[in-house]
């Protein structure tokens, strides 16, 4: 079992790097096709091209590591869920204290439905 396990992460990575590398080919053809006819900018080599994918995850993050750019929804979903196992008076209480601390809330928010 562990020897299937192994062949399985040795062919994710396989199929992983070749993802990179043909994303990357890709990503230099494109920025040479179109960034020196638009905007008169030089042509890129492979190892800049996968210098700017390596930027862009920096400065951008996404790519559904961390979370990614769904990770409001499941925040909002386990806050519904905590907001629909409140008594009435816990309800009121948190209204109380977000009150003062997220500005203006008001007194009969939109109760989730069942």
């Amino acid at each position: 079992m562990k020897r299937n396990r192994f062949l399985r992460a040795l062919k994710f990575a396989f199929f992983a790097i070749l993802f990179l590398a043909v994303f990357t080919f890709f990503v230099m053809r494109l920025w040479n096709w179109l960034m020196p006819a638009l905007f008169g900018w030089h042509l890129i080599t492979y190892w800049q091209a996968l210098g700017l994918l390596v930027l862009s995850k920096i400065l951008f993050g996404g790519g559904g590591f961390r979370g990614g750019p769904h990770r409001h929804w499941r925040w909002r979903g386990r806050m519904m869920e905590r907001w629909e196992h409140m008594t009435p008076e816990e309800r009121e209480k948190f209204r109380n204290s977000m009150r003062g601390r997220c500005g203006h809330f008001s007194a009969s928010p939109v109760e989730p439905k069942a």
